[in-house]
């Protein structure tokens, strides 16, 4: 579920407000691009194919670290553990 997830208000620099819970958090530019790609619906795929687009980052790694960014999201409760990417 991405109810958590799609109250952040994230700005331009990569800075997270959760306003549930009161939390900030800071991410660079790829993480922002992640963070509105998931809230957005995009699938594992189109997540890798926007990175590599955008950041000109290619690489087997991208989709361990795409996973991965899932997982830390997940920890600081702003995905549900049960949410996967397609």
């Amino acid at each position: 579920m991405l109810d958590a997830l799609s109250h952040l208000a994230i700005s331009p620099s990569g800075f997270i407000f959760d306003p549930s819970s009161g939390a900030t958090f800071t991410t660079n530019d790829t993480g922002r691009a992640l963070l509105e790609g998931i809230r957005d619906g995009r699938s594992l795929d189109e997540l890798v194919a926007q990175l590599e687009e955008t950041f000109q980052v290619y690489g087997s790694d991208l989709r361990r670290d795409v996973l991965e960014f899932v997982r830390v999201l997940q920890d600081e409760g702003l995905l549900d553990r049960d949410f996967e990417l397609e």
